[in-house]
């Protein structure tokens, strides 16, 4: 008898994959179209003279060498019709990187609080968010999760008449019967990665590792490791009450912290790490490292509330380094006030699938609770179910963590966090104005830098190319001629222009971002496409071509500002750290009626500052678009 069965609202009439076999390919741009939008967002950033040097560095790529890479880039991707151009490369750029995941790649999204204020008790959440995960993974690998849909026009195709057509088109058709009704289905190639996965660290190249024949999930408190199993023999969720009885049992775990907490090693630089993993492994580990990577995934509990927003994004993006382990596809976190949050690897997928998980765990956990607050745990003997993992340390693996530790302390120590909400309107009242929100909340963030610093500077936004198979993501560039001259005439001399001049500019803005997002959307870009032809040469072994050695290539790809967006009913914000030392990291959200951004630097930049810059820019832009003069 199963002991839990799916609810009946999960079964999607659609398979999962149905549309996998026909999503289009990701389009490669044409070469001359890749440098024309190249040479635009170098407009913004240079003066007129290393624009000419600049520009005469590309149209000899674009005419030699770079025409030499774009046809043996095209005939490869002939040769490779099951996958993307980008998609090799992009993994190979994330696995082949040595630098430490934490910081420099791993990002966080931080679930809102249950609706229901009790629901929120660290016992109860934990449970319910474990089963809604399993439930999401049941659901997903039967096949009933509901596809990723993009819809341009929900009437049509979000509907069940619609779905109990298009299940029967053919799956080699499918995606032409969606398009039809205005409809992107996205693809779903990363989500297998979400369970039983891992990342790898090996000399020169990491690996992903997937092990979908594990039934148990991976549970850190105060450093320790437990693993227990929440999917039975016959494949079905165990009892809630019972996944219940044994969180309680962690909980009420009184050992003490480990001497040395091995979850710092998943902090360290990758060839490092790969050196210690083999001494770990050498050193009769091999079992107890088999359980961590291959568990469905892993939960930290944290013995500590949350006390602000900025403790609360520290507390997600990196933590003390003891209580998470960095490799794994993700770590749900849920701390002692009930507080969540999703922490994930970057290399094997994007937020899309993150996503969606997050929305589905949260919308499941809070409208079909597996367990209450009055719930009793099941009277199991949960110290024969759970097991501890212990490790075999010798010296030169306890010297590797404490060295580890001091460089995460250190890497931490000097990163800033910080945030604003900013309540005079949102994406109502900008929709309303005929703007797009993003393009305003970008166009205050190249405001807001001219004002703190007064220059322009490379922006990086992150845009999913998801509509296409095995896509990954594009880049928007963000600062373009029109930001600029429209931050100058805000910042420098707003008396000189009419409301009407100010509010025409924030319109070029915004139309020309639109036109940008949807290039990017559409594979359009120009940044994946130059990346993959200077893989390409390395690939060969030719020279690097003087156009990516040009010091104007190198600056546009040293993201100051590097941003990424995202609004879900789940999500309250998430973060990441900056780029570059020198960098800003800004995850916002433009929500109906006010801005969130949560803001990362390190020493080189000041935080508070720029957002204090961010929130007066926004001032000013709604202040215009409501017709009034900004006030000095």
């Amino acid at each position: 008898m199963p002991s839990f069965h799916l609810p009946r609202t999960d079964r999607s009439v659609v398979p999962t994959l149905h549309y996998q076999r026909s999503l289009p390919r990701l389009p490669i741009p044409k070469l001359e179209d890749s440098v024309r939008r190249y040479l635009n967002a170098q407009k913004p950033l240079l003066d007129d003279d290393q624009f000419r040097k600049t520009e005469e560095i590309a149209r000899r790529f674009e005419s030699g060498i770079g025409r030499e890479l774009h046809k043996q880039l095209v005939a490869q991707d002939k040769q490779n019709k099951h996958t993307s151009y980008i998609s090799g490369p992009w993994f190979d750029m994330y696995l082949r990187a040595r630098e430490s995941v934490v910081l420099n790649f791993n990002p966080f999204m931080a679930f809102n609080p249950d609706p229901k204020a009790e629901y929120n008790d660290q016992l109860t959440r934990a449970t319910n968010m474990t089963v809604s995960a399993l439930r999401f993974l049941k659901t997903l690998r039967a096949g009933y999760l509901e596809p990723e849909v993009f819809h341009l026009n929900p009437a049509k195709s979000d509907t069940e008449m619609f779905k109990k057509l298009i299940r029967f088109v053919p799956s080699s058709l499918s995606w032409y019967g969606a398009y039809m009704v205005n409809a992107y289905p996205l693809d779903m190639s990363q989500y297998f990665r979400l369970f039983n996965s891992t990342r790898l660290p090996k000399f020169n190249r990491d690996e992903l590792f997937t092990d979908e024949k594990a039934k148990h999930l991976l549970v850190l408190r105060n450093g320790n490791f437990y693993v227990f199993n929440v999917i039975d023999g016959d494949g079905n969720i165990v009892k809630p009450s019972e996944i219940q009885a044994h969180l309680k049992y962690i909980l009420s775990d009184s050992s003490a912290a480990p001497a040395f907490p091995l979850s710092y090693l998943t902090s360290e630089n990758r060839d490092v790490w790969a050196g210690l993993r083999q001494k770990l492994l050498d050193n009769g580990n091999e079992e107890a490292l088999h359980k961590v990577d291959s568990a469905l995934f892993c939960l930290c509990l944290d013995d500590f509330p949350i006390k602000d927003l900025e403790h609360l994004s520290h507390v997600m993006l990196h933590g003390d380094g003891t209580n998470r382990w960095y490799d794994k596809s993700f770590n749900l976190i849920i701390t002692k006030d009930g507080t969540s949050a999703i922490h994930f690897e970057h290399s094997w997928g994007d937020g899309v699938a993150v996503v969606r998980f997050q929305n589905e765990v949260f919308k499941d956990s809070t409208q079909a609770p597996a367990v209450s607050p009055q719930s009793q745990p099941a009277a199991v003997d949960s110290s024969q179910a759970v097991q501890k993992l212990d490790f075999n340390l010798n010296d030169a693996l306890k010297t590797g963590i404490a060295k580890a530790k001091e460089q995460f302390d250190a890497a931490v120590k000097s990163l800033t966090l910080d945030s604003i909400q900013f309540e005079k309107g949102g994406k109502e009242l900008l929709k309303q104005k005929k703007v797009s929100p993003d393009a305003v909340a970008q166009l205050s963030f190249q405001m807001a830098f001219l004002r703190q610093n007064g220059q322009t500077v490379a922006t990086y936004e992150s845009c999913s190319t998801a509509a296409f198979k095995h896509g990954r993501t594009e880049t928007i560039r963000p600062a373009s001629i029109y930001t600029k001259k429209c931050s100058d005439a805000f910042l420098r001399e707003p008396s000189k222009y009419s409301i009407e001049d100010l509010q025409r500019m924030i319109m070029e803005c915004s139309k020309y971002h639109s036109q940008l997002t949807k290039e990017a959307a559409m594979g359009q870009g120009f940044d994946r496409h130059l990346f993959s032809l200077s893989y390409l040469a390395m690939s060969k072994g030719m020279p690097l071509p003087d156009f990516y050695q040009d010091q104007a290539y190198v600056q546009l790809n040293h993201n100051i500002l590097s941003t990424s967006t995202l609004t879900s009913p789940a999500v309250q914000f998430g973060g990441f750290a900056p780029v570059v030392p020198n960098g800003f990291g800004v995850g916002y959200a433009v929500h109906d009626n006010w801005v969130g951004c949560n803001v990362s630097a390190y020493p080189a930049r000041n935080v508070k500052e720029f957002l204090q810059c961010v929130r007066q820019s926004l001032e000013d832009i709604f202040c215009v678009l409501e017709g009034k003069h900004i006030s000095k």
